[in-house]
């Protein structure tokens, strides 16, 4: 998958994460909002592997 997808994909889940644990507090469901949360995290480390595929590419496309 390319550093794009990734970094489109991480912010789906974080965003959708958000929504879950937004709708869990809302509703005092301790699942949902655990799993928002879970998501979210999700999708930080998509981002964080999208902007790390984006840091080789430049390494090599300098060398």
């Amino acid at each position: 998958m390319g550093s794009t997808m990734d970094k489109v994909k991480g912010m789906a889940n974080e965003a959708t994460g958000n929504v879950k644990q937004a709708a869990g507090k809302a509703m005092d469901k301790p699942e949902l909002e655990a799993e928002g949360f879970a998501q979210e995290r999700k999708g930080e480390a998509q981002q964080a592997l999208g902007k790390g595929k984006d840091a080789v590419k430049k390494v090599v496309d300098k060398a």
